[in-house]
């Protein structure tokens, strides 16, 4: 998600300081203006604080980008999109794959996006050092855990060379979107959050709640929970869950290379196994730690593949799991914006004692999801500038969250612990994994397009379960 040609729309300074509060002033018209720039998209951009605790301190360039309503005569108003990441939104709106996820939206509104602070056109940070990324990210002992953490921290300081580099925080992002709120003329913020856009949010509605419009929320990370090891055993929970429906499939699925087999005890021996001697294949061996980190059960779509991958180990030939996955290009600006909203200990014994936690609730497979955060947080500087809270949520109006059901990334818990701390929510329940809407679930977009468009919420018995 990647370039953007950059129109120059003017530069507002928005804020004012009073008793060393930030503050912002209602809207009075728009004043950011936008200028063709290819692709359908017509751009802009907005100057905003680096650090909006000192308003009258350094400046950087807040790039946005608008998809104009069909209809002018239908137009509703302007709706704000952030699809997650966190990462660059614009480029990836000049692919018509992403334009025609929100295609139906712009039946009534202006859809806007905008790279966050940090990502390419919105002052790009472009780190000297490569940030190090492990496939094999359970690390077996501290030594390897160590050397990839020292090297995270050269990365981490490298980048703080940028002086945005420290202010990528959802805080500072919310005060950003209150500024864009204001230059765009706009009395009330409407917004759809998907993902790590649903961070930035909880932010704003905490900071601004009285200029919270229309809000939808779709695959909630819930930054409201400053329990980690609560926090964390919902999304173990869910890679567990995962694991369990994969054998319900085996047991279902004739064409499953373990049909008939009880796959979970099969799981737990070959794990056993390659604990005590890593397992051969394709010139080399799979240990148990390996075996856990490639488990490639998120995607159903992949799951015959792995099954066979399993029967061939167990048989003695792990060649199907012996080839270490590839993660894609890390522009690195992801994990010091994520790693500033959630923090994570970069000390190996922690974030063993967070794996010991982890494995009570999910002692298969979900205890792995202790050493993901560790792999893009550990020694950062600026880490946790702005940790998940417990915020008062109060002079909101209604606000529509859902999850899906088998979405062991962003788990269904975290949307329904956030949606039971705002006033007058709605949980939306519904089938499916990562970005309902975006996916294109058709019972989730009626309920979404009804909301945004007359402000009504689905029933309190509404659900998206078949």
């Amino acid at each position: 998600m990647r370039k953007i040609l950059k129109v120059v729309a003017g530069v507002l300074c928005l804020a004012t300081v009073s008793g060393g509060v930030v503050s912002t002033p209602a809207a009075a018209g728009p004043i950011l203006s936008f200028s063709d720039c290819g692709d359908g998209l017509q751009c802009g951009e907005l100057s905003v604080p680096v650090d909006w605790d000192r308003p009258g301190g350094a400046r950087s360039t807040l790039a946005l980008a608008k998809l104009p309503a069909l209809d002018a005569a239908r137009k509703r108003g302007v709706l704000l999109v952030d699809l997650g990441g966190p990462q660059a939104q614009i480029s990836a709106f000049r692919l018509p794959v992403f334009q025609g996820m929100v295609a139906e939206l712009r039946q009534w509104f202006d859809v806007v996006i905008f790279d966050p602070r940090g990502f390419e056109a919105s002052g790009g940070i472009s780190c000297p050092l490569p940030a190090p990324a492990e496939a094999d990210y359970v690390f077996p002992d501290e030594a390897g855990f160590d050397a990839h953490a020292e090297q995270n921290g050269r990365f981490g300081r490298s980048c703080a060379e940028d002086p945005l580099a420290g202010h990528l925080n959802a805080r500072q992002v919310a005060y950003d979107l209150e500024a864009v709120r204001t230059a765009l003329g706009e009395r009330k913020l409407d917004y759809f959050g998907n993902s790590y856009g649903t961070v930035y949010a909880q932010a704003y509605a905490g900071l601004f709640p009285h200029r919270v419009g229309r809000m939808y929320l779709d695959s909630v990370m819930d930054h409201t929970n400053p329990s980690l090891g609560d926090w964390l055993a919902e999304r173990a929970r869910a890679t567990e869950d995962t694991l369990h429906r994969f054998a319900a499939w085996c047991a279902r699925e004739a064409g499953c290379a373990l049909h008939g087999r009880d796959v979970l005890s099969l799981w737990d021996e070959l794990v056993a196994r390659a604990g005590q001697q890593p397992i051969p294949g394709g010139g080399t061996t799979v240990s148990a730690t390996q075996l856990v980190a490639r488990a490639d059960v998120r995607s159903e779509k992949r799951w015959p593949a792995f099954a066979t991958a399993l029967a061939e180990a167990y048989a003695g030939d792990a060649t199907k799991l012996a080839v270490k996955p590839s993660f894609p290009p890390d522009p690195g600006v992801t994990r010091l914006a994520m790693c500033a909203d959630f923090p994570y200990p970069g000390d190996y014994r922690a974030v063993k004692a967070v794996e010991d936690e982890l494995r009570t609730v999910a002692p298969r497979l979900g205890w792995r999801q202790a050493w993901i955060f560790a792999m893009n947080c550990a020694r950062l500087p600026d880490n946790g500038t702005f940790p998940p809270y417990r915020p008062h949520f109060g002079g909101l109006p209604p606000i529509l969250v859902a999850n899906g059901e088998q979405d062991d990334n962003t788990p269904p818990a975290w949307g329904r612990h956030l949606a039971a701390q705002l006033p007058g929510a709605r949980y939306l329940t519904a089938d499916g994994d990562h970005a309902l809407y975006l996916d294109g679930n058709p019972c989730v977009r009626a309920h979404v397009h009804r909301y945004l468009t007359t402000g009504r919420l689905p029933s309190p018995t509404a659900s998206c379960v078949q």
